[in-house]
């Protein structure tokens, strides 16, 4: 896979609708949830995409036919913009790579960024309950109770 992190002012429109037809894809098609995905913090976010298939690395410079594909993506938001701390939000994989590492390393490279980018803070996600073990897995703990947002149970977690 190959990964590239982006402040949104420097994603090309290629990339741009690559993020959005994933977090459709998965978000609103496939766990079947109508939920608010543009919600204005995408502009002040870094975007970390892993790319499937991407010879030489060149997004957006192939045939359609030839093009990768976007098949991991997280949103890096800044502290002070959705919480105090920095926040990784808007977890992603595509099905054709769930079950062979791509999330964990997604998360990995997320946290390697997120602390490149603004120092060794402490790190904000709000999980989908079902996914508790695998944050903690990464060494996240839980610090709120279960809550309901956009029909899908949640936890705020953070990593010290």
């Amino acid at each position: 896979m190959n990964w590239i992190l982006k402040k949104f002012e420097d994603l090309t429109l290629f990339e741009l609708y690559a993020i959005l037809q994933l977090r459709n894809e998965v978000f609103a098609v496939e766990q079947n949830c109508v939920y608010p995905d543009l919600d204005n913090k995408d502009q002040h976010s870094f975007h970390l995409m892993g790319w499937s298939g991407c010879p030489q690395g060149l997004p957006g410079r192939l045939l359609p036919e030839q093009q990768e594909k976007l098949t991991a993506y997280t949103r890096i938001i800044p502290p002070g913009i959705a919480n105090k701390e920095p926040t990784i939000g808007r977890v992603v994989t595509a099905a054709a790579v769930r079950g062979a590492g791509a999330g964990r390393e997604l998360m990995e490279r997320s946290i390697k960024a997120t602390y490149q980018l603004f120092g060794k803070l402490p790190i904000r996600v709000g999980a989908q309950l079902y996914l508790l073990s695998f944050y903690s897995s990464l060494g996240f703990k839980q610090t709120s109770d279960v809550y309901l947002e956009d029909g899908i149970d949640h936890i705020e977690m953070i990593l010290y």
